[in-house]
């Protein structure tokens, strides 16, 4: 299985960073082919520009090297990851700007149907999103609905055609114990090996 797995997270040393190392080294251990993506260290530029939002059923020739390889990379995997905090309730700009740049219109979806629903075109089947935070589970779904639930599992995956969409979130962080985050990336291990299955 072809995995793609994307980290956003400015901070090296975050537990974000040890979620991502631990996800990459169980699927590899597992004989997945993994390609890894730390977006902010490879210096993914997030700025869609005018040039790239192309006409309705095709995707705008990108004016970047980088986009364009993970647009050609993402066509061909079986399965994708996403690592990434909440920040006010989304991704960071940095993964924000990945999927409005690479998951584009004639790369990962297609427009203009019978029914005028997109036809996702990605092969990837399932995907594994997985999100720290440091708001209480009850407060975040009282207050806020769990925004990013809605960003993932309805907005973005599904229109790509990513039927299965799993999302796990390790909370609170910021106050988390050392065991606390050990059970975590031991859970998040699981949670990787399960998408091979």
């Amino acid at each position: 299985m072809r995995t793609g797995v994307y980290l956003a997270h400015p901070k090296p040393g975050s537990f974000n960073h040890a979620v991502f190392d631990a996800v990459v080294a169980e699927l590899r251990g597992r004989g997945a082919e993994v390609r890894a993506h730390d977006l902010y260290a490879d210096g993914f530029e997030p700025l869609l520009c005018a040039e790239e939002t192309g006409t309705v059923g095709a995707a705008a020739r990108a004016h970047d090297a980088h986009v364009e390889l993970h647009r050609a990379e993402v066509a061909t995997l079986d399965a994708l990851v996403f690592v990434h905090p909440n920040w006010w309730g989304m991704p960071p700009a940095v993964l924000t700007g990945w999927v409005q740049r690479v998951l584009a219109p004639g790369v990962a979806y297609k427009l203009g149907t019978a029914d005028g629903e997109p036809a996702g075109l990605l092969r990837a089947g399932r995907a594994l999103v997985l999100n720290t935070s440091d708001t209480p589970a009850d407060r975040e779904e009282a207050e806020f609905g769990d925004p990013l639930e809605r960003i993932w599992s309805a907005c973005v995956l599904p229109y790509c055609g990513v039927s299965d969409v799993r999302r796990v979130v390790y909370r609170t962080v910021g106050d988390s114990t050392r065991d606390q985050r050990a059970a975590w990336l031991d859970h998040a291990r699981r949670q990787a090996a399960a998408l091979l299955d």
